[in-house]
């Protein structure tokens, strides 16, 4: 197995899913200046500035996680080249990291907040506070779209680092 194709190919979708958090960021933005534009209500007024947050939040994860596995992917090749048997442990150990915290975050903690902020909306009447947990919602629901393909990937890329050192 080619462990140096296999990261490279990981590194690609991991920037091309940093170029959906960016799209949806943008959208979520354009989103919120249509609600300053257009909105007329107490709730579409109240969603303007939680919904530009969390467009700028997706913008700029997805221009960090863009520019990081872009980082990653140049480095493979010279780090391959240099220690292959380094580069190997290195990423098994930043990968296992990388599973733990994909399952804990996007697959048990997200869910949960997304529930509570589900529960705001629907039980408090004061339009602040529901634009804030629809906000949240819409921020939460693309990380853990977005993280559980991500974690897919990452654990294909895992098993694949595996077959390699052993």
């Amino acid at each position: 197995m080619d462990i140096l194709k296999a990261a490279t190919v990981w590194a690609k979708a991991e920037m091309v899913s940093s170029i959906f958090f960016m799209f949806i960021g943008g959208v979520y933005i354009l989103s919120a200046i249509g609600f300053w534009q257009l909105g007329n209500n107490a709730l579409t007024k109240a969603l303007i500035i939680p919904i530009m947050i969390v467009g700028a939040l997706l913008l700029g994860a997805g221009i960090s996680f863009y520019n990081s596995s872009k980082s990653l992917l140049s480095s493979f090749e010279t780090e391959y080249k240099t220690n292959p048997s380094s580069l190997i442990k290195s990423e098994l150990d930043r990968t296992t990291r990388t599973i733990k915290t994909y399952e804990k975050a996007a697959l048990k903690v997200f869910p949960l907040i997304i529930i509570i902020a589900l529960l705001m909306v629907v039980f408090i009447s004061k339009p602040t506070i529901r634009a804030i947990g629809i906000a949240i919602i819409a921020f939460l629901i693309v990380l853990v779209l977005l993280d559980s393909l991500a974690l897919k990937r990452m654990k294909t890329y895992h098993q694949q680092l595996e077959l390699v050192e052993g």
